[in-house]
C-alpha cells in the first residue's frame, strides 16, 4: 500500500471511530460473514485435500478415475445448459408477449409464471411423477402407458425448466419493461420491417438480460438437488446427488467434499460472471417522460401465436399445482382416487413437528435476515468503513455457492469445538440467514443507490448518531427493499432442501425433508399434502408481511414484491 493509499485509509479509520456503534457493527458483519459464509466453503475445499492425516490429491484422483463421477460432471453441466437455454427462451417468449404484445389476461399470465418461485422447487418433480409416473394421471389413468421413462433426462429437464423458467421470466420481463419503446416505433417508422426491428433493436438490447438470465438459470440448475434427488435416478447420476450420497450413504466426506469443489468451480465462475455482465450493461434506455409500449413491433399474427403460447405454458404450471392438491386428497394414488383427508390428518398428526419446527425457524430467521441484509447495504452504500467492499463481496459469496456445499461445510465447520452447533436451532437459523441475505442486500443497495444521501447527512448534522439515522430515516425509504429480503428469506426458509437435508436432525426438523423422505417411501399423498401445506402458508406469509408493512409505512406497502 502507497503512503497516500495508508493515510487515506487512516483518516477514514478516523472519521468512523467517531462513531464507535458504527464501527463496531461494521466489525461483526466483517467476522460474522467470515465466521458463517467463507469459513464453511475453505473447510469443504480442506477437507477435500485431507482424507487422511495429511495433504493429498488422492481423493481428486480417484474421482476423476470414476467413470461414474465423470458421467455425473457432464450430465449436470449438460442439464444446466438445456435448462438456462430453455428456460430461458420460454421466458423471453412470455416476457415479450405480456410486455411488448399486451396479450389480453396479461396479469394473469404474470401471476401463473411467478407462482412457481413462492413454492418448494421439487413440487415440480413430485407432479411429474403423479403425472407421468407408472401411475400416474396421464400415463396410467388416461393413456394407460406402463414403464414411462419419467426417471432420468426425460422427467429431470421436464422439472428444471418448469421449476426455472419464471426466474428467466422475471428477469427479462424487467428488461423489457426498461426499454423505450419509441426506439421500435421510430425505426419502424423508417421503413424497417417488424422483424428486422426486432432482430436489430429489441433484441440486441435485451442481449445483456438475456445472457444474464442464462447464467443464472445454470447457475440455478446446477446446484439444484430437491429434482435430482427425486427424478434422476442411477441412470442419469448429476453432481448434488452424488455428493450427498457419499457423506450420507457411505460417509466419505473427504471424496463428498471433493465433489461439492467440482460442483462449486461452475457455480461459482458462471455466477460472478452474470453479475459483471449485469454491473457492465444498463438496459435502461427510457430518459425524460416515461414511455408505454404501442404494440406495434408486434403483428397480428405474431400476437395471437404469443397469445395462444401463454396459456399453454399456465396451463402446465396449473396442472402441477392440480396433481399435487389431487394427490394430498385422493386415497392411493393411481389406485384408489377416492378423496379422502387421511393425509392431512398425516400431516398434522404424526408429522406435525416438522410444521411447527419449519414455521419457527423460517419466523425467527426471516427478520434477523431483512434486518441484516439492510444493514450490509447500508454499511456498503452509505459509510466509508474500511473493509466494506470485502463486506459485499462475502455477503454474496454464499448466493453463488451451491447449497449442497453450504450444507456440507456447515458440518465440517460446526462439527466440533469451540462451535459445536450440529442437530442445533443455531445451525439452522445461521445457514438461513447467511445464505439468503443476498436478495435483500441488492435490492437495498439498488434503492440506496437511487436516494440522495444529503437526506441522512442532514439528519447527522442535526446531532443523530448511525443508529438514529438508520432506524428513523434510511429504513423507512428502504421499506420495498426489506420487504423483498424479508420474503425471500421466508420463502427460502419454507422451501430449502439442499443445504438444509445435511444440518436437521431429531431435534429440529423441516418439512422440506419430510416431503423427501415421503417421496422417497412411495408415499406420495403424504407428500402431497405435505407441499399442500407448505405453498398455503407461503402465500399467508407473503400476505401478512405485505399489510403488517403497509399498515407501518402506509403507500409504500403496496406494491412491494420484487420477485
Amino acid at each position: 500500500m502507497t503512503e497516500s493509499k495508508l493515510t487515506r485509509a487512516i483518516g477514514r479509520f478516523r472519521q468512523v471511530a467517531r462513531d464507535p456503534l458504527l464501527l463496531i457493527v461494521a466489525l461483526l458483519t466483517l467476522v460474522s460473514l467470515f465466521l458463517f459464509v467463507v469459513y464453511p466453503i475453505a473447510c469443504v475445499v480442506i477437507q477435500s485435500f485431507k482424507p487422511g492425516d495429511s495433504y493429498s490429491l488422492s481423493v481428486y484422483a480417484e474421482v476423476l478415475k470414476s467413470a461414474y463421477l465423470r458421467k455425473a460432471f457432464y450430465n449436470s453441466l449438460m442439464m444446466s445448459g438445456l435448462t438456462a437455454l430453455v428456460g430461458t427462451f420460454l421466458g423471453f417468449a412470455f416476457a415479450f408477449a405480456v410486455v411488448r404484445a399486451k396479450v389480453p389476461f396479461g396479469k394473469f399470465f404474470n401471476t401463473m409464471a411467478i407462482i412457481p418461485i413462492v413454492s418448494p422447487p421439487f413440487i415440480g418433480a413430485l407432479a411429474i411423477i403423479m403425472l407421468f409416473g407408472n401411475n400416474g394421471l396421464v400415463t396410467w389413468n388416461l393413456l394407460r402407458i406402463q414403464n414411462f421413462p419419467v426417471y432420468g433426462f426425460n422427467g429431470l429437464f421436464l422439472a428444471q425448466v418448469v421449476t426455472f423458467f419464471p426466474v428467466a421470466y422475471l428477469t427479462l420481463k424487467s428488461v423489457l419493461e426498461g426499454m423505450n419503446p419509441v426506439l421500435e416505433d421510430a425505426a419502424l417508422n423508417l421503413g424497417g420491417s417488424r422483424l428486422k426491428v426486432f432482430l436489430k433493436v429489441t433484441l440486441p438490447l435485451a442481449v445483456p438480460g438475456i445472457a444474464s438470465s442464462i447464467l443464472l438459470l445454470f447457475v440455478e440448475t446446477l446446484a439444484d438437488f430437491g429434482n435430482p434427488l427425486i427424478l434422476a435416478g442411477s441412470k442419469f447420476p448429476v453432481l448434488s446427488v452424488q455428493a450427498y450420497l457419499e457423506i450420507v450413504g457411505m460417509y466419505d466426506l473427504p471424496k463428498g467434499a471433493a465433489i461439492s469443489v467440482f460442483l462449486l468451480i461452475p457455480s461459482v465462475l458462471a455466477f460472478y460472471l452474470q453479475r459483471w455482465i449485469v454491473a457492465r450493461k444498463k438496459y435502461t434506455t427510457v430518459t425524460g417522460k416515461p414511455q408505454t409500449s404501442t404494440g406495434k413491433i408486434v403483428s397480428p399474427g405474431a400476437r395471437i401465436t404469443l397469445f395462444a403460447f401463454c396459456p399453454f405454458i399456465s396451463l402446465i404450471v396449473a396442472l402441477i399445482y392440480f396433481s399435487i392438491l389431487l394427490g394430498a386428497l385422493a386415497k392411493v394414488w393411481g389406485y384408489d382416487n377416492h378423496l379422502t383427508l387421511e393425509h392431512f390428518k398425516f400431516v398434522f398428526g404424526v408429522g406435525f413437528k416438522a410444521v411447527r419446527d419449519t414455521l419457527m425457524i423460517a419466523g425467527i430467521a426471516t427478520p434477523i435476515a431483512g434486518l441484516f441484509g439492510m444493514v450490509i447495504a447500508f454499511l456498503v452504500v452509505r459509510t466509508k468503513v474500511p473493509g466494506k467492499k470485502l463486506i459485499g463481496t462475502m455477503s454474496i459469496l454464499s448466493f453463488a455457492v451451491p447449497g449442497t456445499v453450504i450444507g456440507i461445510g456447515y458440518i465440517l465447520a460446526f462439527n466440533h469445538r469451540p462451535l459445536a452447533l450440529t442437530g442445533t436451532l443455531a445451525i439452522l437459523l445461521l445457514n438461513f440467514v447467511f445464505r439468503y441475505i443476498p436478495v435483500g442486500i441488492e435490492s437495498g443497495t439498488a434503492i440506496l443507490q437511487q436516494i440522495d444521501p444529503s437526506i441522512e447527512e442532514a439528519a447527522v448534522d442535526l446531532g443523530a448518531d448511525a443508529r438514529r439515522t438508520f432506524t428513523k430515516i434510511t429504513l423507512p425509504m428502504i421499506v420495498p427493499a426489506f420487504f423483498s429480503g424479508m420474503v425471500f428469506a421466508f420463502v427460502r426458509a419454507m422451501t430449502a432442501v439442499s443445504a438444509a437435508i445435511f444440518l436437521v436432525s431429531s431435534r429440529w426438523n423441516l418439512m422440506t425433508v419430510h416431503i423427501m423422505s415421503q417421496v422417497e417411501s412411495g408415499n406420495l399423498g403424504a407428500a402431497a399434502a405435505y407441499s399442500v401445506i407448505l405453498v398455503v402458508i407461503v402465500a399467508l406469509a407473503i400476505g401478512l408481511i405485505r399489510l403488517i408493512l403497509r399498515a407501518q409505512y402506509g403507500r409504500f406497502g403496496g406494491n412491494m414484491l420484487h420477485f
